[in-house]
């Protein structure tokens, strides 16, 4: 059996004072296996988002492709949701020329959720990271 150590490094869960970060990497089912996770988002996210997620789904394939209609996007709202995204920037090179980089940015998820689809495909996004608020996650009534 092969390992793709690549992934490990985008599956991560860190918190400061206000907020909880999770690795986009991580599918569902493997959220609700780490010890480390608060047990309320994990009751959070077999109550409220497997309603209309699949528990193999990653992270990054939920938030890229969801829309405001979804009731996860309802649940992600309540929790402050914010997403931080590489995004494809071009700037003015030091010798005149265009260069094209990556950028990386939090949006609130109103903002990536409101992008349709081409638009993400055009501007490069790639889903690097979930923040929850945990004073919304502390309030949040499972």
């Amino acid at each position: 059996m092969t390992v793709d150590y690549r992934d490990d490094d985008f599956k991560y869960y860190m918190q400061d004072t206000g907020f909880m970060y999770l690795g986009a990497r991580y599918s569902y089912a493997e959220i609700l296996e780490h010890e480390m996770i608060p047990f309320k988002y994990k009751s959070i996210v077999e109550h409220y988002i497997l309603k209309d997620t699949d528990p193999e789904t990653t992270l990054e394939s939920q938030l890229y492709y969801m829309t405001p209609d979804q009731f996860s996007y309802k649940t992600y709202r309540q929790l402050k949701a914010r997403v931080k995204v590489g995004i494809l920037v071009s700037k003015k090179g030091l010798f005149g020329g265009m260069k094209t980089k990556y950028e990386s940015r939090m949006l609130k998820l109103d903002e990536l959720a409101g992008m349709n689809l081409a638009k993400k495909k055009q501007s490069g996004i790639v889903i690097q990271e979930l923040a929850l608020s945990k004073l919304a996650l502390m309030g949040f009534s499972v």
